[in-house]
């Protein structure tokens, strides 16, 4: 996302800027000259105007006719009620619940990266948000707040700085990336949710380090979509990367707010949050927390950053697809090649499940493709060597098998 920046940018690789911006195809673009804008802007503020003056004047007569009717004064009581006490909305109530649980979980991660330009070589500082993972200091963000930081530092809500932090690793694919803070054992981690029951229209909460200034900003709002594919680059274009199946919301987020998490009311992580759309208003990305959980599971284990590997390539089924394929499904996942490269990866867990191009898959482990998100969101519940259920389409005949995840090496 590229909102103005302030004097502290989020990091995304050597460039140390915000990756969270949604790179548009030119038939996507649109532009908008800022003198129709203005104009319009001064046409409605006029209208108002006007509408207001007739609004005025008539409660102006209506009050004079209450007052000289024989009717009591209107009072200040009596328009007013002026208790002193007033009681907070279950909404209000809620989102202050949550920020109090939370806030503890949430820190806030300043880089230092190496820049250069044409004056040469330059540190800059860039600023990101992180979820504690455990007591003893595992920390989840994202891959682009630390990828080219030369040094990382932690600071939790209670504002005290850790210098003695270790990159785990990171998985670039899913821009996830794992923190250790070395010699603590007092810190509180997260409630990790389920994405696959979030629902479009479900109220959630961000909180993160806002422009890399304002920690533990807490914003709230709706989740506006699901299984959103974007492409995130950097601010100057010179790296991105694609991401899918991400939960859309209108919830606030900003530069700093990358790797923070997004809440449910309970005050449960259900994604982390990513991305938005740089020339709109109100779209963000979040990463389903469910994507990270198979990963996390072996790093608090210590084992590392792995991630479970199926090996099947597949295209989301939507009415344009069903439609490109001639396929009488309306969800899964069809698993066919991209030219370049064939549907099953030879030798894969999928290859050996007996798994073949065209199969439709519908379900991991029960959980529907599309419904609950896709297949690599729910295969990433899992961690290696885990076996699952997979269940799948062939000439309209459904089918199970049971696959062992491998392990696809992360960096």
């Amino acid at each position: 996302m590229e909102p103005k920046k302030d004097e502290i940018k989020e990091s995304k690789g050597d460039d140390s800027v915000s990756r969270e911006m949604i790179e548009q195809s030119p038939e996507q673009s649109t532009t908008q000259q800022l003198p129709p804008e203005i104009s319009r802007r001064t046409k409605m503020r006029s209208l108002f105007v006007v509408v207001g003056l007739i609004v005025a004047v008539g409660i102006a007569g209506t009050a004079y006719w209450y007052v000289n009717t024989n009717h009591e004064p209107i009072t200040r009581r009596q328009t007013v009620q002026d208790d002193g006490n007033l009681t907070p909305t279950s909404t209000e109530d809620a989102i202050s619940r949550v920020a109090d649980k939370v806030s503890p979980s949430v820190v806030s991660i300043v880089t230092s990266v190496n820049t250069q330009s044409i004056f040469g070589a330059a540190e800059q500082q860039a600023a990101g948000t992180g979820i504690i993972l455990s007591k003893d200091g595992y920390i989840l963000t994202n891959h682009h707040v630390i990828d080219s930081a030369t040094t990382v530092q932690v600071i939790t809500s209670d504002g005290k700085t850790y210098e003695n932090v270790k990159v785990i690793g990171s998985d670039p694919l899913n821009d996830v990336a794992y923190l250790k803070i070395d010699g603590v054992n007092n810190l509180t981690p997260a409630s990790m949710g389920d994405s696959s029951t979030v629902r479009v229209g479900q109220q959630v909460v961000a909180i993160g380090n806002a422009l890399g200034q304002y920690q533990n900003t807490v914003s709230s709002g709706i989740i506006s979509g699901k299984g959103r594919p974007v492409t995130a680059g950097s601010g100057d274009g010179s790296s991105s990367e694609s991401l899918t199946d991400l939960l859309q919301t209108d919830a606030a987020i900003n530069p700093g707010n990358s790797g923070g998490p997004l809440l449910n009311y309970s005050g449960q992580v259900v994604g982390i949050d990513t991305a938005i759309a740089s020339d709109a208003q109100g779209i963000g990305f979040a990463i389903p927390i469910n994507a990270t959980k198979g990963t996390t599971k072996m790093v608090l284990a210590g084992r590392g950053v792995q991630r479970a590997y199926l090996g099947v390539r597949y295209v989301e089924i939507t009415a344009a697809v069903a439609k490109q394929y001639n396929l009488s499904a309306k969800s899964g996942a069809y698993v066919v090649g991209d030219g370049a490269n064939t549907a099953i990866v030879a030798g894969s867990p999928a290859d050996k499940a007996g798994l073949k191009e065209k199969d439709i898959i519908t379900k991991v482990n029960g959980e529907s493709v599309g419904v609950a998100g896709s297949v690599s969101t729910l295969a990433g519940e899992y961690a290696p060597d885990d076996t699952i259920t997979v269940t799948y389409l062939r000439d309209g005949t459904e089918h199970n098998t049971k696959v062992t995840l491998g392990t696809y090496q992360t960096n």
